[in-house]
C-alpha cells in the first residue's frame, strides 16, 4: 500500500488540481453523512451549497451545513499536516480540535441533542472519568510508533480504539475518520488525492461487522487487514483515474457532450488547452490559453468565459490564471466510478 501511494503521489504533486481535491472533500463529506445514517443526502446538496444556494427546507439545510463544515475541516487538516510532528497528530488535543472545527462551524440549533442537552464543541464527556486518561494511553502508544509500515498498522489499529473511547457525546464516528485521514496525510501517503473514508462508507456492513470484531482473538489482526485492504483500493481507483494517457479521451468526450447536448457556449477546440492544464498539473496565463485554443481574440474570450461557467476551468480572479477544473458534472467523464452517486444525479 506504501509503495502504490507514493507512486500515486508522484502522479500529481501537491498544489495541483486543487478542483479535483476539492471534490473530494465534498465526496468525503458526502459519505460520512451517509454513513451516519444520513440516507437523504444528495451530491447535488452539497453542490448548491458550495455555490451558496441554501435550501428552505430546514432538514436538507442542516445537511448542507454538515457537509461544509466537514469538508471545511478537511481543508484545514490538508493544509497543515504536513507541519505537525508526531506527537501533535497523536495528542489528545489534536482529537478535541478536530471535533471543535467541525461542530463550532455550526450554528446552536445544529448542536441540540437528545434530552434537551447541547453538543459543546471540542468537550470531551463528562461522565466516564477515565476518558481523558484513554485518550492519553491512545495517543502515547500509537505515536510512539516510528516505522512507516507500523505506522500504517498503527493507523488502522488506534481508528479501532478511539471509536471504543467514545470521547464525544456526538461525532465519535466523524472525528476518527478525519483523524484516520490526517494520520494518512500526514505521512504523505495520500496528497489530498484518496482517503480510506469512501471505502469504510462504500463497505459498511463489512465495516461494522470487523469493528463489532475487533476485540475478539484474532480480531483486530482482521480489523487492519480490512482497513488496509480499502487504502489501497481507493490507492489503485485514483492511480488508474489519474493515468494521463487515458485522459485526453475523456475530456474529448466531456466537451463533446457540453457542446452537442448542453449547448452552453463550450466548444471541442478546448480539448487541447484542457489536456494540457491536466498533464502538467498546473496553470496558464489566459493569453497563453487562448493560443492553445486556436480561435480569434473575441471567440477565445467567450470560449473561457463559457468554460469558467460550466467550472471546466478555475481561476482566482477575473483575470487571473486558469487551471483544470472538476465541476461534480463533469465526473462521469473525467473520473468515472469514483462517486457513482454524483454521476447519477449529472
Amino acid at each position: 500500500m506504501v509503495r502504490s501511494a507514493d507512486r500515486l503521489s508522484g502522479l500529481c504533486q501537491p498544489g495541483a488540481l486543487g478542483g479535483l481535491r476539492g471534490l473530494l472533500r465534498a465526496m468525503n463529506a458526502y459519505y460520512a453523512q451517509k454513513f451516519e445514517g444520513l440516507q437523504k443526502m444528495q451530491p447535488l446538496e452539497i453542490e448548491q451549497a458550495l455555490r451558496g444556494d441554501r435550501a428552505a427546507d430546514a432538514e436538507k439545510a442542516g445537511r448542507q451545513r454538515m457537509a461544509l463544515a466537514h469538508m471545511a475541516t478537511e481543508a484545514q487538516l490538508e493544509m497543515r499536516w504536513s507541519g505537525w510532528d508526531t506527537k501533535t497528530v497523536w495528542s489528545p488535543q489534536m482529537v478535541c480540535d478536530i471535533h471543535q472545527d467541525v461542530y463550532a462551524r455550526l450554528p446552536e440549533a445544529d448542536l441540540a441533542l437528545k434530552g434537551g442537552a447541547t453538543l459543546r464543541p471540542g468537550a470531551l464527556q463528562t461522565g466516564p472519568a477515565k476518558v481523558r486518561a484513554l485518550l492519553e494511553q491512545w495517543g502515547n502508544f500509537y505515536g510512539g510508533v516510528r516505522q512507516v509500515d507500523m505506522q500504517v498498522l498503527a493507523m488502522a489499529a488506534s481508528h479501532q480504539r478511539l471509536l471504543g473511547i467514545q470521547p464525544f457525546r456526538e461525532g465519535n464516528g466523524r472525528v476518527a475518520g478525519l483523524h484516520t485521514h490526517l494520520v494518512l496525510g500526514h505521512l504523505g501517503l495520500t496528497n489530498g488525492l484518496w482517503s480510506p473514508l469512501r471505502g469504510f462508507a462504500r463497505s459498511q456492513e463489512a465495516y461494522r461487522a470487523h469493528l463489532a470484531a475487533a476485540n475478539e482473538p484474532r480480531g483486530l489482526e482482521a480489523w487492519m487487514g480490512y482497513v488496509l485492504a480499502q487504502c489501497l483500493e481507493q490507492v489503485q481507483l485514483m492511480t488508474s483515474l489519474l493515468a494521463p494517457q487515458d485522459m485526453q479521451d475523456r475530456i474529448a468526450a466531456c466537451l463533446g457532450f457540453e457542446a452537442h447536448v448542453v449547448r452552453l457556449g463550450v466548444r471541442t477546440e478546448s480539448l487541447r488547452a484542457l489536456h494540457y492544464l491536466f498533464v502538467t498539473r498546473g496553470m496558464l496565463e489566459r493569453r497563453d490559453f487562448k493560443a492553445m485554443l486556436g480561435l480569434g481574440d473575441r471567440m477565445a474570450t467567450t470560449q473561457i468565459s463559457a468554460l469558467l461557467q460550466r467550472g471546466l476551468l478555475e481561476s482566482d480572479s477575473p483575470h487571473g490564471r486558469l487551471r483544470f477544473g472538476v465541476p461534480q458534472h463533469a465526473l462521469r467523464f473525467y473520473f468515472p466510478r469514483l462517486w457513482p452517486e454524483a454521476e447519477r444525479e449529472a
